[in-house]
């Protein structure tokens, strides 16, 4: 009789553990549980001027309640935006003769209340530290996040390194840095859906000439 109860409890166990899962799956899909809305590039241009290639465009992004939380709580985020220019060969693999980066440091500062902006040239190491070379504060979170969004006249290549009859590529990139996050808070980070915010443009390097400057300036 022992054997008989403990078997009923055991199969009633499971039943209840099987309509669990179902329901689970059963349940609908809602903002919450699904991912971020995508990070995208937008308004590219590259343009050619006497002394380079300057590019303009738009990260359209959302930041994620867990990671505005963060910055509320004093720890900074890193964006990063890099830049490449491949030379077309049809003998070998496409050659990289240009490359830029920069590194966008968006901290809260909780004594005034104000978001601040760092703009660094290329890669932020643990040799190099924070060489900011544009520092900026703002009133509020959407202010400085359109200063990290917005890439604005930046030079991607030296006129030299790209030679107007030739065919090149571009392919850039934009993401979430997080090995630049304090080394508790990147393992606790690690895998989660809401902490990935990347894009990439990938496509011709079409060059528009820059528009004629004005006389007498």
């Amino acid at each position: 009789m022992v054997f008989t109860t403990q078997s009923f409890k055991n199969a009633a166990l499971e039943a209840i553990a099987r309509l669990l899962l179902a329901a689970i799956l059963c349940l609908p899909w809602t903002p919450a549980a699904m991912a971020a809305a995508p990070t995208e590039i937008t308004q590219l241009r590259t343009e050619r001027t006497e002394d380079g290639v300057y590019l303009s465009a738009v990260v359209r992004f959302d930041v994620p309640a867990v990671v505005e939380d963060a910055l509320l709580k004093g720890i900074a985020v890193y964006f990063v935006v890099e830049a490449d220019v491949y030379r077309d060969r049809w003998y070998w693999t496409d050659l990289r003769v240009a490359s830029a980066a920069r590194t966008l440091r968006l901290a809260y500062q909780p004594l005034t209340g104000r978001w601040r902006v760092n703009i660094v040239s290329g890669l932020i190491t643990s040799s190099s530290g924070l060489r900011a070379t544009l520092s900026q504060n703002y009133e509020t979170l959407p202010e400085a996040l359109s200063a990290i969004q917005r890439v604005t006249h930046w030079k991607i290549a030296d006129a030299a390194e790209v030679d107007p009859g030739e065919q090149y590529m571009l392919n850039l990139n934009f993401w979430l840095d997080l090995s630049q996050l304090p080394r508790p808070f990147q393992i606790g980070v690690a895998g989660q859906r809401d902490w990935t915010i990347a894009a990439q443009f990938r496509d011709r390097l079409r060059l528009t000439p820059a528009p004629p400057a004005e006389a007498g300036k």
